[in-house]
């Protein structure tokens, strides 16, 4: 059995205690006193969601994790701070929604909708610090580790940690999720009314036709998928008018995580009220680490990314550690290892938890592992993103785990930084529309493509070609 870390509230866990731990110097801000205010005045802040809405999400994990739902998660690699604009913010809803449209169809679930969204301004990066030549001589900065961090721009004073950007990531995370709040209760995600999400959007001229014709498809048949999760008790179609919506983004910046954890009235525990649920990533998942300390003592559903370095003894530990109750829609577990190893990699990971009796929700995140540099332009390979997704759902289905959902970073823009897709996108397209503040994003037709892949691979069934429907159609 594999060491177990204690839980909160055993040895004095606090919102602060994470500072005693290694890696709690991630940021290292210059002026202490600059940011001890703007730590207050976080903390004094309104929560930016609810521990309503966190229940509701791990109860609706909890669903997942026993196959009953799918779970799609994406959204930006990393928010800037200046894309806080009502077309950004629409354009990566619209596409979420259009994608859990598929899937419920292929797969026959309820699809639980997160987006990275309202608070990934923070970014890990492989260097903390970066080289560029500037006015012919060698310059080495601090790395740009996203907007609640420090600046894009290459000189000493934007690079430099500015604890007020903490602030300013608050107020944007904010003004985006009053912004989503307010399309989702105003009927944008209205199922009874797929039609109205903006056909222009899926009639634009890059969209392969027959994504396109299968989407419409979809469109003029929702009433049987309505009807279909009515009867597998997701309640009256008459209760589905509105798409729930949550949001999570990676706990990087522990400052700002911590500065918004907080008991709330009526309810027992801590929770972390900067997003619905945060994630350890791969970097800063160790078990004796700050990251972990922080959020094992928060009621939300957490988060951890699971490298192709990760032993099912580390696994187990940290569901020990993150999950000391081992409740269901607690831990979520998002394995990014790679198209090539992901087949040998995964089941034993899975058995390792499955045998401790430890409960996980398991996610696919089929792009951290499958990254590549061309012509100085970091890309991901679309064929090795649909390969990893495709070992992943058959080493879940040989080891009887279900897989619960995927992890996707994703824009519903037509950007070219990854390589591949029906639109064919070659490295020499890479310079056309490379957008991305760090790693490269999905465009709006490969996410509609990876939608489909899914609904097939689900639904047990092959590709269906051009005017061959792809989504089997849902019995009354």
């Amino acid at each position: 059995m594999a060491e177990s870390a204690p839980t909160a509230g055993s040895t004095g866990w606090t919102p602060r205690t994470w500072l005693s731990r290694a890696g709690a110097e991630f940021v290292a801000y210059e002026d202490d006193a600059a940011l001890e205010r703007s730590v207050a005045r976080l903390a004094s802040l309104p929560p930016l969601v609810t521990s309503g809405e966190i229940e509701k999400l791990r109860a609706l994990l909890a669903e997942a994790e026993a196959g009953k739902r799918f779970v799609l998660q994406g959204g930006d690699c990393a928010e800037a701070l200046g894309d806080c604009r009502p077309d950004k913010v629409t354009s990566t809803l619209k596409v979420l929604l259009q994608m859990s449209l598929v899937l419920i169809h292929g797969a026959k679930k309820p699809v639980v909708r997160i987006g990275r969204m309202a608070g990934q301004y923070a970014k890990p990066r492989s260097s903390a610090t970066e080289r560029r030549t500037v006015d012919g001589r060698e310059a080495t900065l601090p790395s740009y580790f996203g907007d609640l961090i420090n600046r894009a721009e290459f000189t000493p004073e934007a690079r430099k940690p500015d604890p007020a950007l903490l602030l300013a990531g608050y107020q944007h995370a904010a003004l985006t999720l009053n912004f989503v709040r307010a399309l989702v209760d105003g009927g944008f995600a209205d199922l009874h009314h797929p039609e109205y999400w903006d056909l222009s959007f899926v009639r634009r001229g890059t969209l392969a036709a027959e994504l396109r014709e299968e989407y419409e498809r979809m469109t003029r048949t929702l009433g049987d998928g309505l009807r279909f999760m009515e009867a597998i008790g997701e309640g009256s179609i008459d209760q589905m008018t509105r798409a729930d919506f949550f949001t999570s983004h990676e706990g990087l910046n522990l400052w700002y995580e911590s500065a918004q954890t907080r008991r709330v009235p009526r309810r027992e525990g801590y929770y972390c009220l900067t997003g619905h649920m945060p994630w350890i990533g791969e970097r800063t998942r160790t078990l004796s680490g700050a990251h972990v300390e922080l959020f094992r003592g928060v009621r939300n559903p957490v988060g951890v990314k699971v490298g192709p370095g990760a032993t099912p003894a580390e696994v187990v530990a940290l569901s020990h550690a993150l999950n000391p109750a081992n409740e269901p829609g607690k831990l979520v577990l998002i394995s990014r290892l790679g198209a090539s190893a992901v087949r040998d990699l995964l089941p034993p990971l899975l058995r390792g938890l499955a045998a401790e009796g430890r409960r996980a929700l398991w996610l696919c995140d089929p792009m951290h592992a499958n990254g590549t540099v061309v012509g100085g332009r970091k890309t991901r390979s679309f064929d090795a993103i649909k390969a990893e997704l495709e070992g992943a759902i058959q080493a879940h289905r040989e080891s009887g785990v279900p897989l619960g959902g995927v992890h996707l970073e994703l824009t519903g823009e037509d950007v070219t930084e990854c390589l591949g897709g029906a639109q064919g996108v070659t490295p020499d397209d890479l310079a056309t529309n490379y957008a991305t503040a760090c790693d490269p994003r999905l465009n709006y037709q490969q996410s509609l493509e990876i939608a489909f892949l899914l609904a097939h691979r689900l639904a047990g069934q092959a590709p269906g070609g051009p005017g061959r429907p792809v989504v089997a159609r849902m019995a009354p």
